[in-house]
């Protein structure tokens, strides 16, 4: 029942009559219908549909408040400004934020329940600021994120800058569509067309998978290859296990051939997260996302 500190995270507040209509006509998430005391994934989107920023965020109050890596979030908050126009809104400046996660003990006042873990089956809450100030067993808190790396592993949460680059990912790749992060029922948002494009026709062939290993695995950014041919690149790696984005239809053509899939030299098997309801696609339709 370990906690978990994230000191590199910044929370942008946005406040105002338009603060929710202004975020839920911008990015991934419907905002409209955040569950209150959850938190949600989201993403802004460039043009062309992929991940310019990812966060989670989630309802404060009367505001919205974006969990954001500190690294991006004087870049988030410039990007919001901009298409802020006559929007009545407020948006703060981010700041880094005390930030501490639970998981499966009890959750201070004012913590928020993080949906993309709770759809893997994980209770899993975040405390900002005062609230996690206020966590008393402060001497159990982990500091080293291998922990939290293995959680992220065992739950098959992708997460910016170690399982994808920022500007290099489609919301499906890093299951946005699945975990609660990607909205089908509201209206237009940035990169919206292309996304429903791949939604209604199917083509996303790029998933975040499970990974384990033979013997230990070698680090992320190692090539996942099955007959030569590359298939994707390890993610986070924690001992023997790891995420990474794979082509899953390529994934089915190895398996169907009887071709081992190999990360680097280590010999691995691969694994859709459970919770998702995916399934790799048959070898005749590859190039198909199946479900």
């Amino acid at each position: 029942m370990p906690l978990f500190s994230l000191p590199d995270r910044s929370v942008i507040t946005i406040h105002g009559a338009d603060a929710t209509g202004f975020l839920h006509g911008l990015v991934t998430t419907d905002v409209d219908g955040l569950e209150p005391g959850v938190a949600e994934a989201g993403a802004l989107l460039t043009p062309q549909g992929k991940i310019l920023f990812d966060f989670v965020l989630f309802r404060t109050g009367e505001g919205l408040s974006i969990d954001v890596a500190t690294s991006e979030a004087e870049a988030l908050a410039k990007r919001l400004t901009l298409y802020k126009l006559r929007a009545a809104v407020t948006l703060s400046l981010p700041e880094p934020t005390p930030v501490v996660l639970g998981e499966d003990v009890p959750a201070p006042q004012g913590a928020v329940t993080d949906g993309r873990f709770r759809r893997a089956g994980v209770t899993l809450w975040r405390a900002y600021g005062s609230s996690a100030e206020a966590i008393e067993d402060h001497a159990s808190i982990i500091e080293d994120g291998e922990a939290l790396d293995a959680l992220h592993i065992k739950a098959g949460i992708a997460r910016a800058g170690r399982d994808y680059a920022l500007s290099d990912a489609f919301p499906h790749d890093v299951l946005l569509d699945r975990n609660g992060g990607l909205s089908f029922r509201k209206g237009c948002y940035v990169g919206q067309e292309v996304v429903s494009r791949m939604q209604h026709r199917s083509t996303a062939r790029r998933r975040v998978v499970i990974v384990s290993g033979e013997a230990p695995l070698p680090d992320t950014g190692t090539p996942v290859t099955a007959g030569g041919k590359p298939l994707g690149t390890l993610g986070t790696v924690a001992g023997q296990s790891a995420l990474a984005i794979l082509r899953i239809d390529k994934v089915a053509e190895a398996v169907a051939d009887g071709l081992p899939v190999l990360a680097g030299d280590v010999p691995v098997t691969v694994s859709l997260p459970a919770w998702t309801g995916l399934s790799f696609p048959a070898p005749d339709s590859a190039g198909t996302d199946a479900s």
